[in-house]
């Protein structure tokens, strides 16, 4: 009994032409042992996971005294053969003639053998013991009269048996057997997939015909739309085409149609998948009505087979394919496209992109056609590397590129190099280009943009740019253009295109001048610009310009920037790292985003009135003040004038009612910000960190829409008064300012979640009860406030003193413990429940400041820095912090007891220069919790000194590795000379089996 598999031949040379078999494999079992279990799952495997064609015989009874021509044929086509060797195989005449054939055709031609035996040992069919003994006792009386068949038999059997292959029970179960054999046929009949008109090796080709296999799943009787997409020239096509080929026999009706090549009204599409049932009554089908009537009609009850290659309009998939219903139970529906929404559209979920190839594949794609070998020749290796690089895995790409530098010489090759450099090759060209044809004028020009200007660009950003340029949300502009396979979304987010897709786009706009780049509506390249500007060539055709250099670089005295009096349609201007002596005297009005780092004038041109500006960014410029008096520029949105060292204030905001971003930070020059902006509504984020300059800063602000203010190292700005409005206030960094009480008012700013006051060296109290009104604070840094400690440390002698500011500070943060101490009180814990990170470091707090029961008050607190503070001992109930994380006690050089830890899954403890550091908590039980630790202690010299601490903590340490995944240790133990179980014993930590990771390092002691 017999199954078949096709495909095409041998591993001969690449130059060489393979023979045509008809069949990949042809299966050799005996039924009665094998047909409905291990042979019924292998010939699954081979035929529907991995789209074999397969010849099969379903005949359950041997009819004839010899097998039929047609299983001979079979043979003969076949390229490999695999023959299963059970118990009865020996039994059937029929099994042991297609045994005799196909050694006959091995020894013949290029056929291979690959036996299994089944439950059988290979011993007992070599020498035919056992049941193959007593079928051949029965073959000989039967035979007598032919005692040479019956030797022939034996003789195939031997030699079956002599080749290599596999044994049943050496296999824990028959699917893993399965699977070898599967994999050795693939690498066998892989090289040699073809399609029927070609002799040209398929490069890549396995992963996407198991992908293909994997979606078909021809098992299964239900009625399949399968999807492949991608971009132009990446093998949609030659995928569909192949699988058609390789499954077709299986279906009553099967149809490829071209839809790209196809002209005409699509009734002439219909009468082409109606043709094989209505014959020469196709005539019948003369509108779209009437042939969508007789699909519905003619083909519901049939398997289909119908490939709609290269789709680009619904309109099509409506009238040949609208529904399952119209389609036989078993039908497979396969729809290539360029268009990813016309497959989500119809809803065809079974779909998956076909991507590029990889280098080593692309490589080999391109040798065969450059070289007809699998690798280049010699000294042509470098420069195919650059074809491939070029081709960014595009099988058109490389296939066209490898075929026009067959048998070329080295300086060809060179030569084709540069000239790709400067244009795209035209049969890539123009099939890149049948996607950008099919887009509408919108999204043309997006899709021109992004290729000139935002690729690598957020997703988020370039919507916010288009929107800018466009007035016009532009997201579904932007899938569009995925969807048709024109961009791509990396994991970060940001949008990206195919290097050719690029060039296609930098082609497109060359080609309405090659000779005047000032003719052409977008310029991005040096040499374009560089021309434009030295000769004054601006036009109107120019809508963006983007000249960003890789580094400071001086344009010489030729540059003319009257070439933007040229320039009406001017919308997005971009110059980055160019330094120029003098600015332009005239900008275009027309301008949407303006980007002009190291911007050389000390203003804006006085006829500059941009209307519908909606981006400024001038970092580092030379400017002293944007512009004299008020514009209105009720478009823009966001202003960054960072580094402008020059500056002295900012313009006035109450014509820019929309602004939602202002960036001023290391603007060292600015003395002023225009008061308007204390009452902007539209504001967001507000950055003036570093303007150490600033003087004059509203007192008050109410910013309703503000999220972000950073007035960091501020020095001579003193916190202003919040609104209370001022609720969508999240983050507010203040550290470094010239404040000296901060405002009460805090307490309206409801939604913070940051806070930051850290370094505020004149900061003299702190309204601790406004503090924990603010439930959604996370984090907050007070740490270098001098004043603010010294008013805490002399509270015991100044009993009399009664300021506001003092009264304000024990009434909130600290409270009196005794007429000579005070306290850190924290709230419950519903007041501060969100509290994430408590920074207290250098705040000079001693023994007892810290509250008993701070465990119990932040649950959730991961990190607690209380680093160069003077107390002896922390509270035990730091070990409830269950969501703690890190605990730095750097520089606590009174501290002489390390805490309980809490049992969390990670933890970072850094103790390093704790000098009197003499003991060490271990948490009984509680390392079981732990999945990473980090513990440092380095220049702790109270624990070098004691040595019953060492060998305990070694003790401890051991437990900790044994049962942690990773440990990281920077340890000041003198565990040498004087103990047995020395360094090399504790670098035995990182051996542990339960430990994938640990770092040990050890600091000797300073005796």
């Amino acid at each position: 009994m017999a199954l078949s598999t096709h495909r095409a031949s041998s591993s001969r040379a690449w130059a060489e032409p393979p023979p045509q078999w008809n069949f990949d494999v042809f299966l050799s079992f005996r039924g009665e042992d094998t047909r409905t279990g291990f042979v019924s799952h292998l010939f699954r495997e081979l035929q529907y996971r991995q789209v074999f064609k397969t010849f099969k015989d379903d005949r359950e009874l041997e009819i004839g005294a010899s097998i039929s021509p047609e299983l001979l044929r079979a043979i003969e086509q076949s390229h490999l053969a695999i023959v299963v060797l059970s118990p009865n195989y020996a039994s059937s005449t029929w099994c042991l003639d297609e045994l005799s054939k196909i050694i006959e055709s091995m020894e013949t031609g290029d056929k291979r053998i690959l036996p299994v035996f089944f439950n059988v040992d290979p011993s007992d069919v070599r020498h035919q013991r056992k049941s193959f003994d007593e079928a051949f006792a029965k073959h000989e009386v039967k035979f007598s009269n032919d005692p040479e068949k019956v030797e022939r038999w034996r003789e195939a059997l031997r030699k079956v048996a002599n080749l290599s292959g596999w044994d049943k029970k050496n296999y824990k179960c028959e699917s893993e057997l399965i699977e070898v054999i599967v994999k050795r046929v693939w690498e066998k009949v892989l090289p040699t997939i073809t399609l029927s008109d070609s002799k040209e090796k398929l490069v890549g080709i396995e992963f996407r015909l198991w992908q293909m296999g994997f979606l078909l799943a021809p098992e299964e009787k239900d009625v399949r739309f399968i999807g492949i997409w991608g971009m132009g020239g990446v093998g949609k096509t030659t995928l569909a085409r192949l699988v058609f080929e390789r499954i077709s026999h299986h279906f009553e009706v099967a149809e490829f149609l071209d839809v790209r090549k196809f002209h005409g009204p699509l009734v002439n599409l219909q009468k082409q998948v109606l043709s094989p049932v209505l014959k020469e009554n196709v005539s019948q089908v003369w509108d779209v009505y009437k042939g969508t009537f007789f699909i519905r009609k003619c083909l519901s009850n049939k398997k289909v087979l119908l490939v709609v290659d290269d789709v680009d309009s619904r309109d099509i998939l409506e009238k040949v394919a609208l529904d399952k219903s119209w389609f036989g139970d078993g039908s497979r529906i396969i729809v290539t496209t360029r268009d990813k929404r016309l497959l989500t559209e119809r809803h065809i979920e079974l779909s998956f992109e076909l991507g590029r190839l990889d280098d080593n594949n692309a490589l080999e794609l391109f040798s065969h056609k450059a070289f007809e070998k699998d690798q280049p020749e010699e000294g042509f290796l470098e420069l195919s590397k650059c074809f491939v690089d070029y081709a960014k895995g595009l099988p058109l790409a490389l296939k066209t590129l490898g075929s026009s530098l067959y048998q070329r010489k080295l300086e060809e090759w060179n030569s084709t190099l540069e000239s790709l450099k400067r244009i795209l090759n035209p049969t890539i060209f123009d099939s890149l280009k049948l996607s950008y044809d099919a887009l509408n004028h919108l999204q043309q020009e997006i899709f021109l943009d992004i290729a000139f200007f935002y690729k690598g660009v957020g997703k988020g950003r370039v919507n916010q740019l288009l929107e800018y340029c466009y007035d016009y949300n532009c997201l579904i502009e932007i899938n569009v253009l995925i969807e048709k396979s024109l961009l791509t979304i990396d994991l970060d987010n940001n949008v990206g295109m195919h290097g050719l897709i690029e060039e296609m786009a930098w082609e497109i706009v060359c080609q309405h001048s090659r000779e005047e780049p000032g003719l052409r509506s977008r310029l991005c390249h040096r040499k374009d610009i560089f021309l434009v500007f030295t000769g004054n060539t601006g036009t109107d055709a120019i809508k963006g310009i983007q000249l960003c250099l890789p580094c400071l670089e001086e344009a010489d005295s030729s540059w003319n920037f009257e070439c933007f009096s040229r320039m009406p349609k001017l919308k997005f201007l971009e110059f980055d790292n160019l330094i120029i002596s003098s600015g332009p005297t005239f900008l275009p009005n027309s301008l949407r985003i303006l980007i002009w780092n190291w911007y050389p004038s000390k203003s804006l041109p006085a006829s500059f009135r941009p209307n519908m500006l909606a981006e400024l960014k001038m970092q580092r410029s030379n400017l002293v003040r944007l512009w004299d008096g008020r514009q209105d520029l009720p478009y823009l949105k966001y202003m960054d004038l960072s580094e402008s060292k020059n500056l002295k204030e900012t313009p006035d905001f109450t014509g820019i009612p929309n602004l939602e971003e202002l960036s001023l930070a290391n603007c060292d020059g600015l003395v002023k910000v225009h008061p308007s902006i204390a009452v902007n509504k539209k504001l967001k984020r507000l950055i003036l960190n570093q303007c150490k300059n600033v003087k004059s800063f509203p007192s008050k602000i109410e910013m309703d829409s503000l999220e972000f203010l950073n007035l960091s190292d501020c020095s001579k700005v003193k916190i202003p008064e919040f609104g209370e409005g001022m609720k969508n206030l999240s983050i507010l960094l203040i550290p470094g300012t010239a404040t000296e009480e901060l405002t009460s008012s805090i307490e309206h700013l409801v939604g913070l979640t940051s806070l930051d006051i850290s370094d505020s060296k004149s900061l003299l109290s702190f309204p601790g009860t406004a503090i924990f009104k603010l439930k959604f604070l996370r984090q907050l840094q007070m740490d270098g406030c001098p004043k603010l400690k010294k008013l805490v440390e002399n509270t015991g002698k100044a009993e009399s003193l009664k300021p506001p500011a003092l009264r304000q500070m024990f009434d909130g943060l600290f409270k009196r413990k005794g007429p000579k101490s005070v306290f850190l009180a924290l709230p419950s814990s519903r007041d501060l429940s969100s509290l994430w990170e408590l920074t207290l470091s250098d705040s000079n707090l001693c023994q007892g400041v810290i509250p008993d029961d701070i465990g119990y008050c932040l649950p959730s607190l991961n990190k607690l820095d209380l680093g160069g503070n003077n107390f002896d001992s922390l509270p035990a109930s730091i070990r409830c912090l269950s969501k703690l994380r890190s605990i730095n006690l750097k520089g606590c050089k009174r501290l002489q007891q390390l805490p309980d830890l809490p049992p969390n899954a990670q933890l970072e403890v850094r103790a390093d220069d704790c000098y009197s550091l003499k003991l060490f908590s271990e948490p009984q039980g509680r390392f079981t919790y732990f999945h990473s630790f980090n513990l440092t202690t380095v220049n702790c010299f109270g624990l070098i000194d004691n040595e019953g601490l060492n060998n305990g903590i070694f003790s401890m340490l051991r437990r900790l590795a044994a049962q942690v995944l990773s440990l990281s240790l920077s340890l000041s133990l003198s565990l040498m000379c004087d103990y047995s179980c020395g360094v090399g014993d504790l670098s035995t930590l990182s051996l542990i089996p339960h430990c994938s990771s640990s770092v040990i390092r050890y600091c000797k002691s300073r005796r």
